[in-house]
């Protein structure tokens, strides 16, 4: 009898997805969508009326000057009137929002438990406003480190944005759509971006999250960000992930392993 611990008996508890379930909580579907829909507004609060400014001006932080509209002869002038450093930040608020809000309804294929739709989608909110948070204190903000814009850390933070955006996306769009072909049942999928990477999506999404940070607080932030999901990432994720992938395809998921060495970043490690 074999002595090695099953998924079941100690990764499962660790993991907030249900692997193998193929079905849809209604509840926990609602919950996350709803939470991610009110995160652009939230951040707009922030970053246009001062959410905030009272408990950043009582620890003795100093607010930053709004700065001139963004002008570009369309309805934004007259619903958005931000600076164009802070359009961008609230553009990429939306852009991680309709990316998490797509995978959810047409990628996702597991039940968002109610549980855990509050704690991903609170998490996801909580770090979206310390960027914004740390954008508007003078002290911590990336917008002043003496150059015009575009400030280096917006367009260093922007790349690595769009880039992990879409190698979220698209590595994970393009498994869904070779899963959905039946001849491809019980078969461990290795093409496309998966192919660089074991999970080239969790490295997606570190990569859009500390560039996120980088164009909010700068650096420090950008890096400390980073440094937390990789830490998640390696630490627990992707230990929890490939304990159900062993059990579930033996020997073929063993061969992929060796075939992309690969486990996080593409190349390197």
């Amino acid at each position: 009898m074999s002595s090695k611990k099953t998924y079941e008996s100690t990764s499962k508890s660790r993991d907030p997805v249900q692997r193998g379930v193929k079905q849809t909580d209604l509840l926990g579907s609602a919950l996350f969508f709803g939470l991610r829909a009110a995160d652009p507004f939230l951040q707009y609060q922030i970053l246009a009326n001062g959410l905030g400014s009272g408990l950043i001006t009582a620890l003795g932080g100093t607010l930053l000057p709004n700065g001139p509209p963004l002008v570009t002869n369309t309805l934004l002038d007259r619903y958005v009137g931000l600076s164009p450093y802070r359009t961008v930040l609230l553009a990429m608020s939306i852009g991680s929002m309709i990316k998490q809000n797509a995978h959810l309804t047409t990628i996702m294929q597991e039940p968002m438990l109610p549980l855990n739709a509050v704690i991903i989608g609170t998490l996801n909110g909580v770090f979206n406003s310390l960027n914004s948070l740390f954008f508007v204190i003078a002290q911590t903000s990336a917008s002043l480190n003496g150059e015009h814009f575009p400030q280096t850390p917006l367009v260093v933070g922007s790349a690595m944005y769009a880039t992990g955006i879409f190698l979220e996306w698209y590595s994970e769009a393009q498994r869904h759509a070779w899963k959905k072909d039946p001849a491809n049942k019980g078969k461990v999928y290795d093409a496309g971006l998966f192919g660089l990477s074991r999970h080239i999506n969790y490295f997606g999404y570190t990569l859009w999250r500390s560039g996120y940070a980088v164009a909010g607080g700068g650096w420090i932030w950008g890096s400390m960000v980073g440094a937390l999901f990789v830490w998640d990432f390696t630490g627990r994720s992707i230990p929890v992930l490939q304990h159900y992938l062993e059990e579930r395809y033996g020997e073929k998921y063993t061969n992929y392993m060796r075939a992309v060495p690969y486990k996080f970043i593409p190349f390197l490690w």
